[in-house]
């Protein structure tokens, strides 16, 4: 790769101005061509005498995407590594250089671009909203492996630095100016010249920083006792919270220690050794697989230009209909809100002005651009302005002849070529789409709740339901920033469908005698983000009735299914849950969950007294799911593998450290899967026969993806 294809130079009174803009991607992204460019870079600032500073900043939007993850693939120890190290004596020349560097940031500054700015000797950034800094190496299995784990916690403090990397978070402008991430902060297109200025500030004294410890973290991280307590805290949280199931994670923890009590070297070498390492990982392969499917999933395959839907119609301002109405007017997107009460309008205007204060409070949204968005939602409770609506979603009750009243309403206050969707999670939308004029215009469009939060949508297509539809509902979901999956209309479509027989069979378990604090604790070990009584807990007992009477549909007429009815029961006898501080588990006053309120067994043949092996419970549950996973793909309710990955990681947050359902067999042995349910068949019953698809491709030795 040519330097000019990455970099121009620009100089001026002295200070040479490095200009970054990857002629081939539309983000800089750094591939092991790249970084044998910095090298290059660093002998050409070196001899140039006219050269006494440097200012690297982006032409682009964004300054630095970070590594190209395609470049990660590697078969073997050590094929990675020559790159690593080239890229750490890169960074180490700039950290030494006698002209100082400062890094002009705008935008997205990620993974390689922090790391390239911490190896400079000032950092000044932006105050856009749309500037931020992160180190998100965790989310792809790996670790910061460009010098990262012992630059940033040099710069910001052990405690600050573990957040930063651990969580993969982003750091906005004005709390990374806080830490000292950056040093400056000024207007976006004054970047260059306040760069250029800082640069010419450094010629004449170094920079004096101010320590931003507070008094704890100096406590802890000032002497050698006090480090081992932080790091023994950090391994002891950070495996609470991931069970083990991410080696990424103490990992990073190890080379910052290394780095702290052994010194740089130490600390660069275990970088480099842990990272190869890493990058081998069967959790680091499936996450970077997820992240990939993810991108692909941003093209819309319905079509290249779809209908552009600019007005939504929304019917229901309760929680769903208001955290839709969110993800919506902050992309650019004008809500008619209409509900038939004027409080649940009102307070739902109030939690999305909340949200949004939040935002501000955090800087990453000024207060001209918060009210520019609630200014495109308009509240109401009559179907005034609605003829303007592109589609209209309904986020009624869930009550088949109130849907139904609604598409009859759509119909008559709305253009003619209106779509009309339901937030529905589980009534049919075929039946929905019998009672409209136009069926081909009726889709689902199931959000998750809570809408801000949870990334997956669900589009639910009828046999009736047109193309033209389902591309402009795909990239209206892009738009409020989701993953979209395309599921053929069925009972509960995907994501619920295979959440039920997971929940009912761990329902049975209770059943049987297990205990209740036994099952949550079985599935969270094995890497769900929640245990499956918790989380019925939290959604509610009244919703998980509804959910047992999908199961039963679901599987109707299957030998061997028995549906647990405890919850049903829990419901009628007023128990909801955490909403009502009355369900499996006990609650204090203010809503913190205690430990399991034994009275809840009293809805359960048996009393939590008998023991199973976790690895019982867990393939109970699990392979359940798995099963009902495959039936879906067989059946045509999701279209490919990919989707059905998609939608349970990121609808139900099925085990992420396997890349999905599909992948996770295609990793642990399609045949090892069909013993394992042979084997659960043989000593629980029917209900663990394997699908016929599992068995054929057991069979042919094949598997559901093709590659990784």
């Amino acid at each position: 790769m040519l330097l000019e294809e990455f970099i121009t130079i620009e100089k001026k009174d002295g200070v040479a101005t490095v200009w970054l803009d990857h002629k081939r991607e539309k983000m800089n992204v750094v591939s092991p061509a790249v970084i044998q460019l910095f090298s290059g870079l660093m002998d050409h600032i070196e001899a140039d005498d006219e050269i006494r500073a440097v200012v690297i900043i982006s032409r682009k939007p964004d300054f630095m995407a970070g590594a190209d993850i395609k470049a990660f693939a590697i078969e073997k120890e050590g094929d990675f590594r020559p790159f690593q190290e080239q890229g750490h004596r890169a960074l180490e020349r700039i950290e030494n250089s006698k002209k100082p560097v400062v890094s002009a940031i705008n935008g997205a500054c990620v993974g390689l671009g922090t790391e390239l700015s911490l190896a400079c000797h000032a950092r000044i950034a932006t105050n856009s909203p749309r500037t931020k800094l992160a180190l998100p190496e965790v989310k792809i299995g790996l670790l910061p492996g460009g010098g990262g784990t012992q630059r940033l916690p040099r710069l910001i403090g052990v405690q600050k630095a573990l957040d930063m990397m651990l969580t993969g978070k982003n750091i906005f402008a004005y709390r990374a100016k806080k830490w000292g991430l950056v040093d400056e902060l000024t207007d976006e297109g004054k970047l260059h010249q306040a760069a250029v200025m800082m640069a010419h500030r450094l010629l004449k004294k170094p920079l004096a920083r101010k320590p931003r410890l507070s008094f704890t973290e100096k406590l802890l991280e000032g002497n050698a006792l006090g480090r081992k307590i932080l790091f023994g805290q950090a391994r002891k949280m950070a495996y609470k919270q991931s069970q083990g199931n991410y080696p990424a994670i103490p990992a990073i923890i190890d080379c910052v220690e290394t780095g702290i009590e052994k010194g740089l070297k130490a600390g660069y070498g275990k970088e480099l050794e842990l990272f190869e390492k890493l990058m081998l990982t069967p959790e680091s392969a499936a996450l970077r697989y997820l992240f990939f499917a993810t991108a692909d999933n941003r093209k819309n395959p319905f079509g290249e230009n779809p209908k552009t839907l600019e007005t939504l119609g929304l019917i229901g301002a309760g929680f769903m209909g208001a955290g839709i109405a969110e993800v919506s007017v902050t992309k650019g997107i004008e809500v008619l809100l209409k509900d038939i009460k004027a409080e649940m309008v009102s307070k739902a205007q109030q939690d999305i002005w909340k949200s949004l204060q939040k935002k501000i409070k955090l800087k990453a949204l000024t207060p001209v651009a918060a009210e520019q968005q609630m200014g495109r939602l308009h509240g109401q409770l009559t179907y005034d302005n609605f003829d303007k609506a592109d589609i209209v979603i309904e986020a009624v009750l869930e009550e088949m002849p109130l849907k139904k009243r609604i598409i009859g309403d759509i119909e008559a206050f709305c253009k003619k070529d209106v779509i009309i969707a339901s937030n529905t999670s589980s009534l049919s939308l075929t039946e929905m789409s019998e009672h409209a004029t136009k069926p081909e215009q009726v889709i689902g469009m199931h959000y998750f709740s809570p809408v801000p939060k949870m990334p997956l949508l669900e589009i639910v297509r009828t046999d009736k339901t047109a193309d033209w539809v389902i591309a402009a509902c795909y990239a209206f979901g892009l738009q409020q920033g989701k993953t979209c999956i395309v599921v053929k209309d069925g009972p509960s479509f995907y994501v619920n469908r295979i959440l039920a027989p997971y929940i009912n069979e761990c329902l049975v378990l209770a059943d049987e005698g297990i205990a209740l604090e036994a099952i949550d604790k079985a599935l969270l070990k094995k890497g769900f983000p929640v245990g499956p009584i918790t989380l019925l807990d939290q959604v509610g007992l009244d919703i998980a009735a509804h959910v047992t009477e999908t199961s039963r549909r679901i599987v109707a007429n299957r030998p061997g299914f028995e549906i647990c009815e405890a919850v049903v029961k829990m419901a009628a006898a007023g128990r909801l849950g955490k909403k009502n501080k009355k369900g499996f588990y006990q609650y204090d006053a203010k809503g913190k969950r205690q430990g399991i309120d034994a009275s809840a067994y009293q809805f359960f043949r048996g009393d939590g007294k008998t023991a199973l092996p976790i690895e019982d419970i867990q393939n109970r549950a699990l392979m359940l799911m798995l099963n009902e996973a495959v039936l879906c793909l067989e059946e045509g309710i999701i279209a490919n593998p990919r989707d059905g990955d998609l939608g349970a990681v990121f609808g139900i947050g099925f085990l992420p450290f396997t890349g999905g359902p599909f992948r996770a067999m295609d990793s642990w042995g399609i045949d090892a899967v069909v013993n394992t349910m042979q084997s659960l068949q043989k000593k629980y019953g029917e209900r663990f026969a394997p699908a016929k698809m599992l068995e054929r491709l057991a069979e042919r030795g094949e598997r559901f993806h093709q590659q990784g």
